[in-house]
């Protein structure tokens, strides 16, 4: 099969998210030296980021039947791209006192945000597949990097065999899928479950089995309890690119598959998402607390956000795609900026992370402006107004109003009305005098260095688009799942 120079345009961020894995590979194989390969890595992501926008302009391409992309695509690969880019400047940041090898986790990064992209253009099962492994399995090597931690050894293993048990139910279901369609494109096996009306028990245990594999990438209950674990073990960086890219990266292919196989989106399945967005708004915030551990308190906060999140697809309509794309922008800006303030204040450290929240008693007297930016991204995820966090929940809620689910609504009020506790918890706790506790300080001219540029920047870009909001929501518009016949 021939590919045109449409469809090679169209597949430029991830060829060239590959060329820079290599370069980064081959740059660690010549000579070891931390700042080549990062600036490798930030020129070839930028270089990734600049080509989503022609491949945006040419106009929706399927390039082979394993990839489609169209606008939604592209947005969301642009997405992953931005926090990947933010998640690499960090780990400059936080790697650069670390005694033992440093290239590598660059050369993780990179491999793991090049299936993210494969698994937001997927409209084939084989692709959904290879796209989350490649995905998923560097990422067992980034959580447990500082290996001498042996909680960060621990979160490593952890999240390595029950991803694995994820991944095995996904092919089970994908099997059972294909021996009741007889195809493996999603718009094959939608068109197929559309035409026989009543789903077969194959049909049914092959959407439950994939769609349990997705909820546990997203951290949804039931399936979220390796969520803390693992955030409290990973290095500060790696739990921010394990909170926003791979959740990105996994809601934009389930998006896809709800919408080229509508079945999957009948009202009984309607109903099963309904029940775990309310456990897991309801269990994430009450589980958060009492939590004394910051990485494990923003944990349970993201189980909560993607209950939140799961709302718009419960209620559907056309501005789901709209509002699940504001409510991620506004996501991942805020996770970066508060576990970039994590990794700022760890970095200099070779022990374990600045995560248990003593660390952070009286940090306003000696960092003010990190503590404003931690402050400002602990009331973005409460979703205050003037914030990033308030336009994302705005958002859901009008949707699970417009659509009558009221009962959901309920739950998000109520959530966001704990969580107001425990994120100004946090923010009492900066200000708050710190005597003979363990003095957790951030270098001192972090902010202008790349890692504290970074925090800066997503503590600017919350407000802005709390403020104003319409550029980002235009954008959002734009981006349609495309439909083309396979």
């Amino acid at each position: 099969m021939t590919i045109s120079v449409a469809q090679l345009i169209a597949l430029l961020p991830i060829i060239i998210t590959g060329a820079t894995a290599v370069l980064v590979m081959l740059s660690i194989a010549i000579k070891r030296q931390h700042d080549v390969n990062a600036t490798i890595t930030v020129i070839g992501l930028n270089a990734a980021l600049v080509s989503v926008y022609f491949a945006w302009q040419g106009g929706p391409q399927q390039v082979t039947p394993l990839l489609m992309i169209d606008a939604h695509a592209c947005l969301y690969m642009a997405i992953a791209l931005f926090a990947t880019l933010a998640c690499a400047t960090l780990m400059h940041a936080y790697i650069e006192g670390y005694d033992d090898n440093k290239e590598e986790m660059y050369l993780l990064l990179t491999l793991s945000v090049l299936g993210a992209l494969v698994l937001i253009s997927a409209r084939h099962l084989t692709a959904l597949f290879i796209g989350l492994e490649l995905m998923s399995v560097p990422v067992y090597g980034l959580v447990a990097y500082t290996f001498r931690n042996k909680r960060t050894l621990e979160a490593g293993i952890k999240y390595m065999i029950l991803s694995a048990a994820a991944s095995a139910f996904m092919l089970f279901g994908m099997a059972l899928l294909y021996a009741d369609a007889g195809s493996m494109l999603l718009a094959d096996i939608g068109g197929d479950l559309a035409k026989a009306g009543m789903l077969s028990p194959y049909a049914y245990a092959g959407i439950a089995l994939i769609l349990a594999a997705l909820a546990f990438k997203l951290s949804l209950a039931p399936f979220h309890l390796w969520t803390p674990d693992v955030y409290e073990g990973a290095p500060a960086p790696v739990a921010a690119y394990l909170a926003t890219v791979s959740k990105v990266a996994v809601f934009a292919v389930l998006l896809r598959l709800l919408i080229e196989a509508p079945a999957a989106h009948s009202s009984v399945w309607g109903m099963i998402f309904a029940v775990i967005a309310f456990a897991s708004m309801v269990l994430g915030n009450l589980l958060a607390l009492n939590q004394s551990n910051i990485k494990r308190l923003l944990g349970y906060s993201s189980i909560a956000q993607l209950g939140y999140l799961l709302v718009v697809v419960v209620a559907g309509g056309q501005l789901a795609l709209e509002a699940a794309a504001v409510y991620l922008v506004a996501y991942v800006v805020t996770t970066i900026g508060a576990f970039g303030v994590v990794t700022l204040t760890s970095s200099p450290y070779k022990q374990q992370d600045a995560d248990a929240l003593y660390d952070y008693r009286g940090l306003f007297w000696r960092h003010p402006y990190l503590t404003a930016v931690m402050t400002v991204m602990m009331l973005s995820l409460a979703g205050i107004p003037l914030t990033a966090g308030f336009i994302g929940k705005f958002y859901v809620a009008a949707l699970g109003v417009d659509a009558g689910l009221w009962w959901l609504v309920a739950a998000l009020v109520v959530g966001s009305a704990i969580g107001l506790y425990y994120y100004l918890r946090v923010v009492i706790t900066l200000f708050m005098p710190a005597p003979g506790s363990r003095r957790m300080v951030a270098a001192n001219n972090w902010g202008f260095r790349v890692g504290g540029l970074m925090v800066l920047l997503m503590a600017g870009l919350m407000f802005l688009i709390g403020v104003y909001p319409e550029p980002l929501i235009e954008l959002a518009a734009q981006a349609p799942v495309a439909m083309m016949a396979p």
